[in-house]
């Protein structure tokens, strides 16, 4: 088999599997400042499981790690399904991991619960003070609310830790910018 063939064998059968629907791509690749990588995303009541590398029914997830939970809630959120993702996170063995944490507060505040959302920022960034996506979410969270001036803290608590260039600092950067043009 050549290369070229063994390339359009594979994106027919991924093809395949997308019609299917027994696995759809994130909307976008999903990040939490490390390197970005696209997952699968399963459909409601699924998460995908790295080990098994497919997905599996939520109630028997028990077997998933801490780890694919994150990695699955992270997915839910950035693909809207927010309720799917507080449930699934509310699976994890360790509550006070700080990503865990995050995903919470994302989740919650996509939710209308900018107050609750906040807890939990708090509570990610007491474990992990240097979690710059934490910071970055909090601050849209304080724009929510119309604190820009405690948006913009949080704004220079990114730039001392990874400078102006990183992701997280562009982001909430750009959410203060458009708040304050609107």
């Amino acid at each position: 088999m050549t290369l070229g063939s063994r390339q359009t064998t594979l994106a027919l059968a991924f093809a395949t599997l997308l019609t299917a629907g027994a696995v759809s791509v994130p909307a976008h690749a999903a990040s939490d400042g490390g390197s970005t990588v696209a997952t699968p995303t399963c459909k409601k009541a699924m998460v995908w499981d790295k080990k098994k590398r497919k997905c599996v029914k939520v109630k028997k997830s028990s077997s998933l790690s801490d780890d694919n939970i994150y990695e699955g809630a992270r997915d839910l959120a950035y693909n809207g399904r927010y309720g799917e993702t507080l449930e699934l996170l509310a699976l994890a063995a360790d509550q006070s991991d700080p990503r865990i944490l995050n995903y919470r507060g994302f989740a919650t505040r996509k939710l209308g619960r900018v107050d609750e959302a906040l807890g939990y920022y708090r509570a990610a960034l007491k474990a992990d003070p240097d979690y710059t996506l934490v910071m970055s979410y909090m601050g849209e969270a304080f724009l929510q609310q119309g604190r820009v001036g405690e948006a913009r803290k949080q704004l220079a608590a990114i730039e001392k830790q990874c400078g102006i260039a990183c992701r997280e600092y562009a982001l909430l950067d750009g959410a203060i910018s458009a708040y304050v043009a609107n």
